[in-house]
């Protein structure tokens, strides 16, 4: 008997300890775990693409995707212009890739920048979220009385392979909330110091 109640508590206390690693430390590990495996739950082709800003930080606008440039680390070195032959370009850490000619419509004006995939160029966006959610039982929002049960971090990265063989990715990490009510939110919580734009490859 008094070893039946010696296992049955050492099972109970391996449940109480697996389940506050997974409430504490349920954001690192699935980060440890976005390493090798997510779920893809879209792929779509790039229609056009345009950046709104000063050259430094501001929005790229994929399809009709916003996705922010702003808060990226500084090894990135990142910056949007246009270049000498009029086209829309992105330069990261001495690195340049060029999406294509500017269109020639009265957008690309002042803090506006437009173009549109050139023929032969592969290009997609893809969204993908983790494979592990992670519980949040002590987040409260005292002000709309709703608070998420649940969040994951969802991914959305460009793919963007030119006929010329030059070649972009980029990716954005956000959290996306669950609420019982209504399902998983619109993916684009930040986390100061964890979310944005994370990388960005400008294979030579």
């Amino acid at each position: 008997m008094r070893k039946s109640l010696i296992t049955l508590a050492m099972v109970v206390g391996c449940v109480v300890a697996a389940a506050a690693i997974w409430i504490f430390g349920g954001r690192q590990l699935s980060l440890l775990v976005d390493r090798y495996w997510t779920v893809e739950t879209a792929s779509l082709p790039i229609h056009s693409i345009a950046y709104e800003g000063n050259g430094t930080g501001g929005i790229l606008i994929v399809n009709k995707l916003s996705l922010s440039l702003n808060d990226v680390p500084k090894s990135m070195s990142l910056s949007v212009g246009s270049t000498k032959d009029n086209q829309f370009a992105l330069a990261s850490s001495g690195k340049v890739f060029a999406f294509g000619l500017l269109t020639s419509t009265a957008e690309n004006t002042g803090d506006r920048l437009a173009t549109v995939p050139p023929v032969g160029d592969q290009a997609f966006v893809v969204t993908r979220h983790s494979v592990l959610s992670w519980p949040t039982p002590f987040d409260l929002n005292f002000m709309t009385g709703q608070s998420p049960s649940w969040k994951r971090h969802i991914y959305y990265e460009i793919r963007w392979k030119k006929a010329s063989g030059a070649d972009l990715q980029m990716l954005w990490r956000y959290e996306q909330f669950f609420y019982p009510e209504n399902g998983w939110a619109s993916g684009f919580m930040t986390r100061q110091g964890a979310t944005g734009l994370i990388r960005v490859e400008i294979p030579k």
